[in-house]
């Protein structure tokens, strides 16, 4: 049936309840479903290169459950059970697939971001305890296996790692280069190392094991921050079964390829999209190890699309910005939708994608403490742009008022609280003491209420809409940000009294970190030191603030605290002020709206238009008006 309205959704949710559904209770149980169902057919493809003529290597997903059988016997025969973690340190590659897969088979899986410095790397291992871990042998341009090697020293749980040599994946002159000048591969710890592939062709494709019998966690997913130490979100095989056939159901058929330049250890790529080929036996396409970030996939991406007849793109603002700078070179006439998410879609974006790419776009909203998917834009229906669509059937949302406690009314603003298959009541982090506070009693069927930290409101139509965040991260491009740790880094500087740091308006990453700071008494130091300060001890790329504003005295709450809407309006001040700059209009105010959030007030002078307004302002995400 079609998805197009709230009583559609609804139409799913009475045909029976959830757990009157006959499904898998296993990722191998759908796995080995859906190969079944279409063995023969292409189930994974990934190339290390962006050139269509490239070389790619694809599984059917006969050949994917086998392999995904092979892994999970590997790792079984390393000592690792039911409760034990496999965790993965890798770009993208086939073997990054089966790690995930097979890791969640034989014991729990742990996706790492090779982002993340080696200090924090090592405390997730800590943290999970993880037995193996698989990582990237020693290739030129890539500093994972060295991050790995380093984790490793001061996680000596890790008792296995397993390296994924990339060479295999190249043909030509290349493949005789790497060796010659690839890395010194480093072994400063005390785990044994051994080759994955080699290990792998020693394991049969049958399961020597047996399956598990019932629900479980069968993955763990670092969140929070690509600074500071990330919390671990339980996911169990309910909740990825959830999203399988949330995408089986509502998405895909057998005969839908998907594009997913996105990094697999994140949920949008391997809960979402990797998830909804395995329930619906669609194709997913993975170009090169870095995705959007790799060399020539912009400039290819087109050209990709062609060759592969992809139906169906997985996508997030900062990439489709990027894509609009490049002409549409190639015939993309399979592609029929895109999935955007990760942060919030510009309007001017959404309106110039459509119209170059001529495909429908698809805002959702989804996050790692839930198993990912929340809400979508029904791809049969009404699309709200900026807003992030309605709950998917089986998820509860209400909007709790922070001040009372009750559901908020229509159009009101509240926390955007979710109970689904996907939220694992009171247990959605590692550590127990992150649970504390993290759920609302329910009043619905005696369900736990998982509290976003977004706030939002919901229309009469039913449709969500994000106006702003209960809790205080910046998010960059899809990447989460804890501005505690901008703020603790500045505070060591002496002449430092208090730090402030929230985002800013960005036109392509939608918001960039930004800081503020009041200096003690006497103190005299520049903008330009502070920032070259914190850029020395901020460890992360992606936290470093863009840009940094000395105070007088920064805004303060009755009891001292940091009052940061008023740095948010400065910030969105500033920066809407400086896109004006040339059209003879400029910010009046910044004003909280009940239903928008934060919302820039425009003052005209001159002959300056509304459409000359929108063209400076459409590819940012806070809202404005002109004022009267």
């Amino acid at each position: 049936m079609a998805y197009a309205n709230v009583a559609d959704r609804d139409a799913i949710e009475n045909e029976m309840p959830w757990d009157a559904r006959d499904l898998p209770t296993t990722t191998y149980a759908m796995l080995s479903k859906t190969a079944q169902k279409h063995g023969s057919r292409k189930a994974v493809s990934f190339s290390l290169l962006s050139d269509p003529n490239s070389k790619c290597e694809t599984l059917t997903w006969n050949e994917l459950r086998d392999k995904t059988g092979q892994t999970a016997n590997l790792f079984r025969s390393l000592g690792v059970g039911e409760n034990d973690v496999v965790a993965y340190l890798l770009p993208n590659a086939t073997e990054t697939i089966l790690t995930y897969l097979g890791g969640q088979v034989a014991g729990i899986v742990n996706p790492i971001n090779p982002l993340l410095d080696a200090e924090q790397i090592a405390a997730i291992l800590r943290e999970t305890k993880a037995k193996v871990l698989v990582t990237l042998k020693a290739f030129p341009k890539a500093d994972v296996a060295q991050k790995a090697a380093e984790a490793v020293r001061f996680a000596p749980n890790v008792k296995h790692v397993l390296e994924v040599d990339l060479l295999r994946h190249l043909s030509g002159l290349k493949k005789f280069i790497v060796p010659l000048i690839r890395p010194k591969n480093p072994a400063d710890h005390d785990a044994r190392v051994l080759d994955f592939n080699a290990e792998l062709d020693k394991q049969p494709t049958e399961l020597t094991f047996e399956d598990s019998k019932v629900d479980r966690v069968a993955a763990y997913f670092h969140t929070g921050g690509t600074t500071g130490m990330p919390k671990v979100v339980q996911h169990r095989y309910s909740g990825i079964i959830y999203n399988a056939w949330l995408g089986d159901r509502l998405l895909f058929t057998e005969n839908d390829v998907q594009i997913c330049p996105l990094p697999l250890f994140h949920v949008f790529a391997t809960i979402v999209s990797l998830g909804a080929s395995l329930g619906s036996g669609a194709q997913v396409v993975f170009p090169t190890p870095q995705g959007y970030r790799g060399e020539g996939v912009m400039d290819n991406f087109w050209k990709l699309i062609e060759k592969h007849k992809v139906t169906f793109m997985i996508t997030v603002p900062t990439a489709m910005s990027a894509l609009m700078q490049r002409k549409v070179d190639a015939d993309i006439s399979s592609l029929r939708l895109a999935f955007c998410g990760s942060a919030p879609l510009p309007l001017e974006l959404y309106r110039r994608f459509e119209e170059a790419a001529g495909v429908t776009i698809c805002e959702g909203y989804g996050l790692t403490e839930a198993t990912c998917l929340v809400s979508i834009n029904p791809p049969d229906g009404d699309k709200r742009v900026g807003s992030i669509g309605i709950p998917f059937p089986y998820t509860d949302v209400r909007i709790i008022s922070p001040a009372t406690g009750k559901d908020a009314g229509p159009d009101e603003i509240g926390e955007i609280c979710i109970s689904s298959p996907g939220v694992y009541g009171g247990k959605t982090y590692t550590e127990a003491d992150k649970n504390a506070d993290l759920f609302y009693p329910g009043t619905i069927s005696d369900a736990q209420y998982l509290r976003t930290g977004d706030l939002g409101r919901k229309d009469p139509d039913g449709y969500l809409w994000i106006t702003g965040r209960a809790k205080d991260l910046i998010i960059r491009g899809g990447h989460n940000i804890d501005p505690a740790e901008i703020e603790e880094a500045l505070a060591g500087h002496e002449a430092v009294a208090f730090a402030g740091a929230i985002g800013q308006p960005d036109e392509y990453s939608g918001e960039v970190p930004c800081a503020f700071v009041e200096l003690v008494d006497g103190a005299t130091i520049t903008s330009d030191e502070l920032i070259a300060y914190a850029k020395e001890h901020i460890h992360e790329r992606a936290a470093h603030p863009k840009h940094l504003e000395i105070m007088d005295e920064l805004p303060k709450t009755a009891v001292g605290k940091i009052f940061k809407p008023d740095l948010r309006k400065n910030a969105i001040t500033r920066i809407y002020n400086k896109a004006l700059a040339d059209t003879g209009a400029e910010v009046s105010v910044v004003l909280e709206d009940k239903k928008r959030g934060l919302v820039a007030h425009i003052a005209k002078t001159g002959d300056v238009s509304d459409e000359d307004i929108g063209k400076a302002l459409n590819a940012f995400t806070i809202p404005w008006e002109v004022a009267e």
